[in-house]
């Protein structure tokens, strides 16, 4: 094994950059080339069955079968133009990827073989989709589930194959997938803030929400990559000691990026823009070896399903560069992890952004009211947020002084966070005089000019405003954005709901105007919500006892963070609002408790099989020549000579045995709470299991072999180390 590790730095050393060639050196020439879009659609569709595809996605209906048959015939003929063989529905089932069943378009005709695609084989699909994790929803012996297309979102071309994207539900209908329930919540807070908005603007129809997601990730070179079984079945190291440098000067953040790096980007920023992804940034990050790329913001369904493409994409062609890409929050300890961080907004249909301050005195109290409902809302379901993005992977990542801690806080900056104040404690409790109204419409007309260079970002903040949107960064890498977008569009659009109903029974019942009532329902709204605002270092331990005074929950567990899905307060924000019915969302709850135990399951198993078959034996190995070398030196000298000259390789010898011992025993341990947890049948009881009896034994047997890292001879050692696997580029 010590001579893999040597072949595989040998290896590294003799890597060159991959050349990389463009189709133009205009992206315009070549941007959405594999993506059947509207322009597209102008070439291979009827006028007819163009305008039906082009009214779904805006009005969100149905399109009927006869015209489903022109989109699919026209769909085809354009994919094998493009060179496609086979087709797919693309789907997000609740695993950590997406999912697709190929077929060909070959089927058999009156005189032979023809190449067809039917309109009934575009709008469903029923895969053998058993395996799929469905928290009990469906028997395992039952393979009947169904894809159905996602007008919404682009066909796009892979390859030889044409990628539908769809939903995916089970034979009775409950959603099995990320995709089906974002979809609900995206077309629930569309209504609830349209409403919202015809207090301003009657002329407002739909309300999009919007997505930026920052894609953080480590790239390591394959060798290293396959030198460290941890790494291929975990992504993560289970062992490894710190490197005497890593990112202590931050001198990777914003650096030059390497050469074999920069291919690798250009490479798949050019697949990705042929995809019609609009990616924009890249730009290396804190940790070594660490990286980062972003988008021009899209709606959000759009938006999530270009960041499982690009995932998979990046994963790709980082095999073409000799390259290996960890997307686990935490592959390293002592150094950075990686985020998603989700930069979310609302947009109008008459081109307003409803996070940004407006032009006049009533645009301004427009985007109070938006800002304050959001406030409100994070306030109200923090517990269920935390849920959306505390997993096994982002546990290790969240609190650990480079990420927000499990505590959710909002970050406005001190001038808007003094604008609340202002109107928390000038809106009065009766009626306003003509001159109240008269200050309070001047003052928040004054907004624009106010926070113009005037908010700072805060990047320890779990919620930070940023000027125009709020930016969810404690959002895991690895993770679908989806999940946590269904819980923010939900949480909102049912604030949304609760707030105008407020409103209308104030003017309604209380004969007070419009903006009056609004007023009082944001003055409401700040005094039950500002706990949750937080200026300061959201790492520091001084932040967690106050944020312990506020009253602000701090959950580290995953399962007992997985538990607030079902609290009644989460229960009226997902099912009350109609994102899922109970059943799905508990068949939901029980598959990530599911999902969190098979993951501690294999690091334990891995780490168990990584200790006793290779650094156990390297150590007794190195011991064992420390114990023949104290031997000779035994013959060599006289008994007082001999303690002067081996006290050292006698403690050595001492200390090997030591951790060797503990490690062994630990091991043993390990896999006996194992035992005992999978005897549990019961899925949320054997989580709760892992976390607390084998979880723990993970970092306790990790410390005692780092400690033999540093001992053992460095040529022994059978593993690729840090200072390798980051610094060797």
């Amino acid at each position: 094994m010590a001579q893999f590790r040597t072949i595989a730095f040998q290896e590294v050393l003799k890597r060159q950059p991959v050349k990389v060639s463009a189709p133009s050196n205009e992206v315009t020439e070549y941007f959405g080339s594999r993506v059947f879009d509207l322009v597209k659609m102008q070439k291979y569709l009827s006028k007819e069955a163009y305008k039906s595809v082009r009214q779904a996605i805006r009005e969100s209906t149905h399109i009927d079968r006869k015209m489903a048959d022109q989109v699919a015939a026209g769909m085809k003929d354009w994919a094998i133009d493009n060179g496609a063989t086979h087709y797919t529905h693309w789907f997000h089932p609740l695993t950590d990827g997406t999912a697709e069943k190929h077929d060909g378009f070959i089927d058999f005709g009156d005189y032979g073989v023809v190449q067809n695609f039917s309109g009934e084989l575009l709008v469903q699909q029923e895969p053998d989709a058993s395996s799929f994790p469905s928290g009990g929803i469906r028997n395992t012996f039952e393979a009947r589930g169904y894809t159905a297309w996602d007008v919404s979102s682009p066909a796009f071309l892979i390859g030889t194959t044409l990628c539908i994207p769809t939903v995916f539900v089970s034979y009775t209908g409950e959603a099995l997938d990320y995709k089906a329930p974002l979809l609900r919540t995206l077309s629930i807070l569309d209504k609830a803030a349209v409403d919202v908005c015809h207090y301003f603007d009657k002329n407002v129809n739909k309300v999009f929400a919007t997505l930026g997601w920052e894609q953080e990730y480590f790239l390591i070179d394959d060798a290293f990559f396959n030198a460290r079984p941890d790494l291929i079945l975990t992504g993560r190291t289970l062992v490894g000691h710190q490197s005497s440098k890593d990112q202590q000067l931050d001198d990777h953040y914003f650096s030059s990026i390497p050469e074999r790096v920069k291919a690798f980007m250009e490479d798949f920023e050019i697949e990705a823009y042929k995809l019609g992804i609009p990616v924009k940034t890249r730009h290396n990050e804190v940790a070594p070896n660490q990286y980062e790329c972003a988008p021009i913001f899209e709606e959000a369904n759009l938006a999530n399903d270009h960041n499982q493409i690009i995932m998979d994409l990046m994963k790709r062609v980082a095999r073409h560069h000799n390259f290996r890409i960890l997307f686990h929050e935490k592959p390293f300890a002592g150094i950075n992890g990686s985020g998603k961080h989700n930069n979310w907004s609302l947009a109008t249909d008459t081109g307003v952004n409803l996070l940004s301050p407006g032009k006049n005195p009533m645009g301004n109290l427009q985007f109070l009211t938006f800002l304050i409902n959001v406030i409100k809302s994070v306030h109200d379901n923090q517990d269920i947020l935390r849920a959306s993005i505390l997993t096994a992977g982002n546990s290790h990542r969240l609190g650990a002084n480079e990420a927000p801690p499990a505590i959710l806080s909002i970050f406005l900056g001190t001038t808007l966070s003094k604008i609340l104040v202002d109107l928390e404690q000038n809106v009065p409790n009766n009626k306003m005089t003509p001159e109240e109204k008269t200050e309070l419409k001047l003052g928040i007309g004054k907004i624009p000019e106010i926070l113009l260079d005037n908010t700072d970002r805060n990047r320890t903040s779990p919620f930070a405003f940023t000027g125009n949107r709020f930016e969810f960064r404690a959002v895991g890498s690895s993770a679908n954005c989806a999940a946590s977008m269904i819980v923010l569009n939900g949480a909102l659009a049912y604030q949304l709901k609760a707030f105008k109903k407020e409103v209308d029974s104030l003017i309604e019942k209380h004969n007070l105007k419009k903006d009056e009532a609004i007023f009082k329902v944001l003055r409401k709204y700040i005094s039950d919500s500002k706990k949750i605002l937080f200026e300061g270092d959201n790492y520091s331990a001084g932040w967690k006892k106050e944020a312990e005074k506020r009253g602000l929950s701090n959950i580290t567990s995953v399962p007992e963070s997985l538990a607030k899905y079902l609290t009644p307060q989460a229960k009226k924000v997902l099912i009350d609002n109609g994102i899922f019915d109970e059943r799905e969302l508990e068949g939901r709850v029980e598959v990530e408790y599911e999902k969190f135990t098979k993951k501690i399951q294999i690091e334990a198993r891995v780490l168990g099989d990584l200790v006793i078959n290779h650094i156990v034996p390297t150590a007794v190995q190195y011991q064992n020549k420390l114990i023949e070398n104290v031997k000779g030196l035994k013959d060599l000298f006289t008994e007082k000579e001999f303690k002067e000259q081996a006290s050292h390789r006698l403690g050595i010898i001492k200390d090997i045995s030591k951790h060797v011992s503990i490690i062994k025993s630990k091991v043993t341990e390990m896999v006996n709470a194992r035992k005992v947890a999978n005897k549990i049948e019961d899925e949320v009881e054997k989580a709760f299991a892992y976390n607390k009896t084998v979880r723990p034994y993970l970092d306790e047997i990790r410390y005692h072999v780092d400690k033999l890292e540093l001992i053992i001879d460095d040529e022994l050692w059978p593993l690729p180390k840090y200072r390798e696997i980051l610094f060797t580029r």
